[in-house]
């Protein structure tokens, strides 16, 4: 099982490539008896709610012929410039883009491991993680007219810094409290980048994993291999 936390998109030219890209490897995963799970980041919402302030003209290019499906959408995507509305049309709530995100859950566990972009805190957990997915995921089919409040605030699964950036006792504390909540061992998440490598935090119950590997960020390529108990950071070798 290989499983990306979020934020596949933005600060590069690349994006429709690289969305497509992972559904196909999903698909192809799947063939070999396998799964690549990949989770929504605050990135992926940002630009199903039209905020594009970290999209380069290359990305807005590369979804110019998408049309919106509809005349809601029109008038939606008629709201942003014309070099923005084909990407408008395609992240939109019920857009194709948009549809494809609704296929990734916000948080997800794997035997005793839980991943996501941001970090889940006891008060997500109270709410009902799979509340949250669900409610998340019918915004994005253009089923439902707003998102869980857990997504757009500032503590939110996708916004939240809590682990991921230099967490002391107290935060911990709270960490613990939400695995003992989850019955789970630790948590994985993206969100902060980690300079060099990815990081341990919490007495190795919290992993930080993004390394700022794209090309925007220049950072190291590496990946969390979890075998039972065992934790591995596996890194790039040099190359050939």
């Amino acid at each position: 099982v290989l499983v990306q936390t979020g934020d596949v998109i933005d600060r590069g030219d690349d994006d429709r490539k690289i969305l497509d890209l992972v559904e196909r490897l999903k698909g192809e995963a799947e063939k070999a008896g396998g799964q690549l799970l990949a989770l929504v980041g605050n990135h992926e919402i940002m630009n199903a709610e039209l905020d594009f302030r970290y999209v380069t003209r290359g990305a807005f290019s590369a979804f110019a012929d998408v049309t919106p499906k509809d005349e809601r959408m029109a008038e939606t995507a008629a709201k942003v410039t014309s070099m923005e509305r084909g990407r408008a049309a395609a992240f939109l709530p019920s857009g194709p883009y948009a549809k494809m995100l609704a296929n990734r859950p916000v948080v997800a566990r794997v035997g005793d491991t839980i991943f996501v972009h941001g970090g889940v805190l006891p008060k997500h957990v109270k709410s009902g993680l799979d509340a949250i997915n669900e409610g998340t995921r019918k915004w994005l089919l253009g089923e439902a007219r707003s998102l869980p409040k857990e997504i757009t605030s500032e503590d939110g699964l996708l916004w939240t810094r809590m682990y991921s950036a230099a967490p002391g006792p107290s935060e911990c504390k709270t960490l613990d409290e939400t695995l003992k909540a989850l019955n789970a061992k630790r948590m994985v998440m993206g969100h902060t980048p980690q300079k060099p490598d990815i990081s341990p935090a919490c007495d190795e119950k919290a992993w930080r994993i993004d390394t700022g590997m794209s090309k925007h960020y220049g950072g190291q390529v590496q990946v969390l291999e979890l075998r039972g108990d065992t934790v591995k950071v596996l890194k790039e070798g040099p190359a050939r």
